[in-house]
């Protein structure tokens, strides 16, 4: 049997360009892209990733985690007539094939490619996973350099960001955030909320936009545009703000929340235990969660 190894590659994406994480047919996906990649690089047939957390069309990455097993050999052979170590020499191969696939826009970044420690997986052995949610709300924040990650609501007024910070504490823990996900047949929709809160920064790049953090130790889907629907109801007045926690109580999907778009929200992190415990971990998220659903749709 061909001995094969595992590599952990970290990888930042544009979403706009892209019908989601997941590969479809006649459809442009981050999968599809980054696995044709591979295979052009390593002159496989094939090369099959599993990511830590699935997004859907329009949702960005800057901290997204996948590995691919690839046959020893193959991934020795990655630097050709150079002198780079094969890890580096892939990495560097993946980002040119990728940009001339694009056109030269880049829209997907291979930031590195690493040896995977023994028991890693990188969607079972997480952690906890971080999103950023990031809205406009006032035509002087609406910068369209920046339009592809942040979305621009188009009511008028601006949000009450203390009264969504205050709902969005209400939530945190773990529970079952049925009332938030779209469930799948098989799979559990309990999950712990780790953080999740809303500010408006005063500097940096995010200065005046109303900005959400959100972790968990996984998500369900289309648990945080949810998340981020039921705030907005709060912050633009319509609800108050124990209604999120009450619909969380409730423990049943409901039509009250609108999902928000997926243009604002942003997977910046992906977390994983110490070394020795990456086995462990992902025995553990298989045995209990059955088939998680990692990203946040």
């Amino acid at each position: 049997m061909e001995k094969t190894a595992r590599v952990m590659l970290r990888i930042a994406y544009n979403g706009a360009g892209f019908a989601g994480w997941a590969t479809q047919p006649g459809l442009r996906t981050v999968q599809g892209e980054l696995e044709a990649a591979l295979a052009t690089v390593l002159r496989l047939d094939s090369a099959r990733l599993t990511v830590a957390g699935r997004t859907d069309a329009g949702v960005h990455a800057r901290g997204q985690v996948a590995h691919v097993d690839v046959p020893v050999e193959t991934l020795a052979a990655a630097p050709g007539r150079s002198d780079r170590p094969p890890l580096v020499a892939l990495r560097h191969r993946l980002n040119a094939v990728l940009q001339r696939a694009s056109g030269g826009q880049a829209d997907v970044v291979v930031a590195d490619v690493a040896a995977a420690p023994p028991g890693f997986d990188a969607r079972f052995s997480a952690s906890w996973r971080r999103y950023t949610y990031r809205i406009s709300d006032h035509d002087s924040t609406r910068d369209p350099l920046r339009g592809d990650v942040t979305w621009v609501r188009a009511r008028s007024g601006e949000l009450d960001v203390a009264a969504m910070d205050a709902a969005a504490r209400l939530l945190l823990g773990e529970h079952d955030f049925l009332a938030y996900c779209k469930p799948r047949e098989g799979a559990t929709t309990i999950r712990t909320l780790l953080d999740f809160g809303w500010q408006r920064p005063t500097e940096g790049a995010d200065a005046g936009l109303v900005v959400a953090g959100v972790r968990a130790d996984a998500f369900c889907h289309s648990m945080v545009r949810s998340l981020v629907g039921a705030s907005l109801a709060v912050g633009e007045g319509r609800r108050p703000i124990e209604w999120p926690a009450q619909l969380l109580a409730d423990a049943q999907r409901t039509s009250h929340i609108t999902v928000a778009p997926a243009q604002g929200l942003t997977l910046e992190e992906v977390a994983y235990p110490a070394d020795h415990l990456l086995a462990e971990r992902a025995e553990q998220a298989r045995a209990t969660r059955g088939e998680v659903w990692g990203g946040a749709r």
